[in-house]
C-alpha cells in the first residue's frame, strides 16, 4: 500500500494512457485537415457561353411519339435550326426543360443537336458534324428523349442553345 503522498502505479498509468489518446485524437484530425486541403478543387469559373450563339434560331417546333420495338414510348422534338450568322456550324448542344402543372421544373437535357439528312425513303438524324450548317442556311432537327418525368405538363419544353462550335 502507498502512503498518501505517493502515486501508485495505477496512477501514472492511467495518466500516459489519456496522454496517448489526446495524442492520437489530435493526430487523426492533424492528418484529416492535412487530406482534405490537399485533396480540394480549385472553384471552378463560370464558362461564358459562346458569342455565335446569338446567331442561331429555333423555330417550328413539332413534338411526337413512338413506340419502338421493345414497347417503350420514345418522344421526339423535331424544329428547324437557322444560322443566321457568317460562319459555318459544325457542333450544337441545347438544354431542354419540361415543366410541370405548377411551372417549375419537371426535367433538364442537355444534348446534342441533330439535324434531319434524308439519305433514301428515311429521314436520318445525323450530328452537325456530318451536316454542317452554312451562314444563312436553316436545317430540321431532331432531339430524341428515352423517357420524359411523369411530372411533365404536356406543353412545349423551352429550349435554348448553349454551346456551339464554328469553323
Amino acid at each position: 500500500m502507498g502512503s498518501l503522498g505517493q502515486q501508485t502505479p495505477v496512477d501514472e498509468e492511467r495518466d500516459s494512457s489519456r496522454l496517448i489518446i489526446v495524442i492520437a485524437v489530435a493526430a487523426v484530425i492533424a492528418v484529416a485537415l492535412a487530406v482534405a486541403f490537399l485533396l480540394r478543387e480549385s472553384p471552378k469559373a463560370a464558362k461564358a457561353p459562346p458569342p455565335y450563339i446569338a446567331s442561331l434560331k429555333l423555330s417550328d417546333f413539332k413534338m411526337s411519339a413512338a413506340e419502338n420495338f421493345i414497347g417503350h414510348t420514345v418522344s421526339y422534338v423535331d424544329g428547324t435550326i437557322a444560322n443566321t450568322g457568317d460562319k459555318t456550324v459544325t457542333h450544337v448542344v441545347v438544354e431542354v426543360v419540361f415543366k410541370d402543372d405548377m411551372g417549375q421544373l419537371a426535367q433538364r437535357e442537355e444534348m446534342p443537336l441533330q439535324v434531319i439528312r434524308t439519305n433514301g425513303a428515311y429521314p436520318e438524324p445525323v450530328d452537325v458534324r456530318v451536316s454542317p450548317l452554312a451562314p444563312g442556311q436553316s436545317q430540321p432537327f431532331r432531339l430524341t428523349f428515352d423517357s420524359i418525368s411523369a411530372q411533365w405538363n404536356r406543353a412545349y419544353p423551352e429550349m435554348r442553345v448553349t454551346d456551339v462550335a464554328v469553323k
